[in-house]
């Protein structure tokens, strides 16, 4: 017999909602005296700032001025503020942040306005300090509150999900699992072991990462192209192919333009290019979400991806992301407190650096604090805040990327004080992001994996008094200029920062201006890699042709000290990699002639990756890699960087993956080589999720227990959520 403990007529499930609405309630009136013992306080502590008459008041008043006034600022909040910010969404983005701060003050100075009693006043400076006070407060015991009743969390974003999807025509979260995938911009595999592994009885430098390395993931090395930079892995990896991607930037004869990778000109181009080659849309074609990379990969929803950040219109959602952040006070309060510690900490540990007498170093005035505080606070939080709405929403794959240690890294070296410091907090957000999974609709599964790496090294020019530019034309015999400029700098967080300011566009930079036909050789850099094209001959030159106009000009570069290699195409022996003392390696035979193998310090992979590259339609007529120190890696960069990527040597070659042990090993022992692989093995996952397949054996390489334990012993897992799937 089964007892009735509700009235008759009363819906079982109404208790439960009326606790619900009551702890929702409680919450609403928590925030509410926060808020209020706030603006009580800064009344206060600032001079500017009253709650009563100059009279006097008594403390009834001066307490329900604060209620009053602190419940009004709250309702314009909720009701107000993201109608501003939405019309305000054409501004750039950093004006944006900047703003919103000044529209926070004008709320607080409305809702004092609108006191019965007529007691508040602040004046406008302080009404912008009191309102930045009062979001943080308030937004901090929300969430607070809201994280300690897990269940009103999860029901909240559930709702949320279900209401966006029925929008969208999506239909209910599926049950299968989702997937995340997190790139660490620049960070190489042998680094992330050391981050990942205790030593000298410190803790690991990422805990949150080593977590999942220790007991739910496997760590993967992939063998990037020549090409180690973003624009061609990223292009690879989303979109299946990077052919015809030379290096970062090139010169194209066919145009007579330099095309490059992370502008947004570039990015579209490529994109364009990848789509119609590949007559695929990309991996995340299927309910997907691409946060701040350089390329869409097919994605329906977007934010802060380079190549449409160029458009205007309705199809151009690439700065959503900045209103989903921006829409709480809150978040911009405190990434601008930040933005401005990060630039100011940019300042002293570069004059530090500078006051060691530290080497190597390069220049670090300027802008670049600036674009160091956009990379590693503002571009990580609303990259970071977007990817937490798509898990919530239940998107079935979400790719971004985070930019902030590649930045540093360039400046600071790979392994530098500071860059160390961006990995900690890489791997906070990797953490957030994770115990988000965990209270999302649909189970995920996260996966790590980077782009490229990053070599240390003494820059060409800091080594050898001279840029790579200067050596072409001295080997031309060309007059060199003596005033020497300063390379421009490839980092994909300085494309993102002119997208925020809503310049992606703005004329040509120095390296972009339609080269002049008569004015000699285009001389173009991708971190240690160089290339060489002549724009008054059309077509690829061949090295005969080269010799017979310029006589020395590759025994020049071929036997400096700080060239490691040079790829021409011959016209007898096709392409053919040159090395110093008159050494070859013809790329076709394989036959190596006059010395010593030039790419024998490059690694095993070395040959076929230059050979790949110089079937491209649109390679230059010289392509240069630096040298590189067989014992330490070392290169040089023909930019201004001493942490650098672009080619072959050392560390920036060897990217990593670290992937759940529940889905199938990425290969079946042969080495992981180039994006393209990268994107067969991501897809590949894809496909499981959504189908549930079962996943391949374990690899012999692989020693952590199989899967059976784990589910055997589900437990083991919680301590870190990364790895949730029920």
């Amino acid at each position: 017999m089964r007892l009735r403990i509700f009235p008759p007529g009363l819906p079982v499930g109404t208790p439960r909602r009326w606790r619900s609405l009551g702890a929702a309630l409680l919450r609403v009136l928590a925030v509410w005296a926060v808020s209020t013992l706030t603006l009580l306080v800064l009344a206060g502590l600032l001079p500017d700032f009253r709650l009563q008459s100059p009279d006097g008041d008594s403390a009834t008043y001066i307490a329900t001025t604060g209620a009053i006034g602190a419940g009004v600022f709250g309702l314009l909040g909720a009701v107000v503020w993201p109608v501003l910010v939405r019309a305000l969404l054409l501004v750039p983005a950093l004006v944006l942040g900047t703003l919103v701060f000044f529209l926070n003050g004008s709320l607080l100075w409305l809702a004092l306005s609108l006191v019965p009693y007529g007691r508040g006043s602040a004046d406008p400076g302080t009404a912008v300090v009191v309102a930045a006070a009062m979001s943080a407060a308030s937004s901090a015991a929300s969430t607070a509150l809201a994280v300690r009743d897990d269940g009103a969390y999860r029901r909240r974003f559930a709702r949320l999900a279900d209401r966006r999807r029925r929008r969208q025509g999506l239909g209910p979260v599926p049950r299968t699992p989702g997937t995340v995938f997190l790139q660490l911009d620049g960070v190489g595999h042998r680094l992330l072991r050391e981050a990942v592994t205790a030593a000298d009885g410190r803790p690991p430098l990422m805990p949150a990462v080593a977590a999942m390395y220790e007991g739910t993931h496997r760590l993967t090395r992939w063998r990037t192209d020549w090409q180690s930079q973003t624009g061609a892995s990223q292009l690879g990896i989303l979109h299946g192919t990077n052919r015809d991607v030379p290096a970062f930037r090139w010169y194209e004869k066919e145009s007579g333009q330099v095309l490059i990778s992370n502008r947004p000109s570039g990015a579209a181009e490529l994109q364009r290019r990848a789509v119609e080659m590949s007559g695929d849309r990309g991996l995340l074609a299927v309910d997907g979400a691409s946060r701040g990379n350089l390329f869409g990969g097919g994605a329906n929803q977007l934010a802060l991806v380079v190549s449409v950040a160029a458009r205007r219109g309705r199809d151009n959602r690439s700065r959503a992301g900045y209103f989903a952040y921006f829409s709480d006070p809150a978040n911009a309060t405190r990434t601008a407190v930040s933005f401005v510690a990060e630039a100011v900490r940019e300042v002293v540990q570069s004059t530090r650096s500078r006051l060691r007498g530290d080497r190597p170093r390069v220049p670090r005035a300027g802008l670049y604090p600036l674009i160091r505080a956009f990379a590693t606070v503002v571009q990580r939080d609303v990259v970071v805040a977007a990817v937490l709405g798509d898990v919530f929403s239940g998107r079935s794959a979400v790719f971004a990327d985070l930019v902030g240690y590649d930045e540093v890294a360039h400046h600071s070296g790979p392994r530098g004080r500071d860059a160390c410091q961006v990995l900690r907090r890489l791997d906070r957000s990797v953490a957030l992001i994770a115990k988000a999974a965990q209270r999302a609709p649909r189970p995920y599964r996260l996966v790590l994996l980077s782009d490229h790496g990053q070599s240390p090294g003494e820059t060409f020019r800091r080594a050898y008094g001279l840029t790579l530019e200067d050596l072409v034309r001295a080997g031309c015999g060309l007059p060199v200029s003596r005033r020497v400029g300063r390379t421009p700098s490839g980092a994909e967080a300085r494309a993102a920062a002119r997208a925020a300011l809503h310049r992606p566009e703005d004329g040509p930079l120095e390296e972009e201006r339609t080269p002049s036909r008569s004015a000699g050789p285009v001389v173009l850099a991708s971190g240690n890699l160089g290339l060489v094209s002549f724009p008054d001959v059309p077509g690829r030159m061949s090295r005969e042709q080269i010799d017979k106009r310029h006589p020395a000009l590759l025994r020049t570069l071929a036997d400096h000290p700080g060239i490691g290699f040079l790829l021409v195409h011959g016209e007898r022996h096709g392409p053919v990699v040159l090395g110093a003392g008159g050494a070859e390696h013809r790329l076709d035979t394989g036959e190596i002639t006059g010395g010593p193998d030039p790419l024998a310090h490059y690694g095993a992979g070395a040959a076929a990756a230059v050979r790949r590259t110089a079937g491209y339609r649109n390679v230059p007529d010289i392509m240069i890699n630096s040298a590189v120190d067989p014992d330490t890696g070392h290169v040089h960069a023909f930019e201004q960087q001493i942490g650098s990527h672009g080619g072959l040597g050392g560390e920036q070659s060897e990217a990593f993956l670290l992937s759940p042990r529940e889905l199938s090993a990425p290969t079946d022992g042969e080495e992981l080589a180039g994006a393209e692989q990268v994107h067969r093995v991501l897809r590949r996952w894809l496909d499981e999720s959504a189908g549930c397949a079962p996943p391949a054996a374990r690899t012999g390489d692989d020693p952590v227990p199989e899967q059976r334990e784990q589910r055997e012993h589900p437990d083991r897992d919680r301590e870190f959520p990364a790895a949730h799937t029920a």
